[in-house]
């Protein structure tokens, strides 16, 4: 039914892409400016409104990277309650900087977390507040052209790739397709593990992969969930009954996942990036009391985690579980990867 009605705002799609295609147009014939930085920028983003894995794959980046360079990583700062650039600190909160930020800056504690709503203005803030910086990531950046990163890493969801996509609202696209030539890598996310190479093959041909850019692979890999509060980890099994809360874009993998480790799960959803008040944390306690089983948990996403922080003195002693998430490249491609973006920062030349 929703998706016979994303099917009649279909001339409301041609009338928005019309608007990014002229924009992009001007940008293109240098009407509108992109600015370049004498510096290594790493872009990550998508197409698509969400759920392809921005988040894990800029988490990749910074584990990839922390050891050997002076990893920094600028994001919007998306629903965050204040305004302009900040950088993380150890007062900082999901509300105060967002909460993907957030989640960057409690599990990477070497790397140097900013947000900032004009990225153009908020890079030199950036590389002033930290002059040793030597990588700056741009978290969901690919559609914002007023700044001109080095490398430019494109997702897309196996499940919904754009190439087969609407614009938004028919879709889920934000930008056109075209755009997809400015990216130097293409990431096909969230696949199935056993994608065969004639599978491949044809994704490559599907997505008009060009000369000059590289195409990889990645699936999902859960780790061990750990408690939101106190850290301990856990192992979840068939023994367990689970409520799910999820706040995320697209929380189909994260259900596949419990329907085949956990007994039963029954699911609180709300929307992305969604704010959790009193109301749901008196819903979530109520739902999980519903549960009829003795062994059941909680288990949420870490983006979700970091939002739900505030209530600790309400849920510490209940088993609320944040469960992580990685890219897991396929066809043994993650040192092909890692590669070219080692290659790109060190290879970096000031003009």
């Amino acid at each position: 039914m929703l998706k016979s009605f994303r099917y009649l705002l279909f001339p409301v799609s041609l009338v928005y892409g019309a608007v990014v295609w002229v924009r992009n147009f001007l940008f293109d014939k240098n009407i509108l400016r992109s600015t370049s930085f004498n510096f290594p920028l790493i872009c990550v983003g998508n197409l698509a409104t969400g759920g392809t894995g921005k988040t894990p794959m800029t988490e990749y980046l910074m584990e990839l990277l922390q050891n050997d360079f002076k990893t920094a990583t600028l994001s919007r700062g998306y629903k965050r309650k204040t305004k302009g650039f900040t950088v993380a600190g150890d007062a900082s909160t999901a509300l105060d900087i967002g909460d993907e930020p957030m989640q960057f800056h409690q599990k990477f504690k070497n790397v140097t977390v900013a947000v900032g709503e004009e990225r153009l203005v908020a890079i030199p803030q950036l590389l002033h507040e930290r002059p040793a910086t030597e990588v700056i990531i741009l978290d969901d950046a690919f559609q914002h052209r007023q700044v001109k990163a080095g490398l430019n890493i494109l997702l897309t969801e196996y499940g919904n790739r754009y190439s087969r996509d609407l614009m938004m609202p028919s879709g889920d696209l934000r930008d056109i397709k075209k755009s997809s030539t400015r990216a130097d890598i293409i990431i096909v996310t969230k696949c199935k593990t056993d994608l065969t190479e004639e599978e491949k093959k044809i994704i490559e041909k599907e997505l008009k992969i060009l000369p000059q850019q590289k195409l990889f692979f990645t699936a999902i890999l859960y780790g061990r969930p750990y408690h939101l509060f106190n850290s301990e980890k856990t192992d979840i099994n068939i023994a367990h009954d689970a409520l799910l809360i999820t706040g995320i874009a697209n929380p189909r993998p994260l259900k596949n996942f419990l329907t085949k480790h956990v007994k039963s799960y029954d699911m609180l959803r709300y929307p992305d990036h969604h704010i959790f008040n009193s109301g749901d944390l008196k819903d979530i306690k109520k739902h999980f009391e519903k549960l009829p089983a003795e062994n059941k948990i909680i288990v949420t996403t870490e983006k979700d985690a970091v939002r739900l922080q505030k209530f600790e003195k309400e849920l510490l002693s209940y088993p609320i579980f944040a469960l992580p998430v990685k890219h897991h490249f396929l066809f043994g491609e993650a040192a092909a990867f890692n590669k070219i973006m080692v290659d790109f920062i060190k290879g970096f030349k000031k003009q």
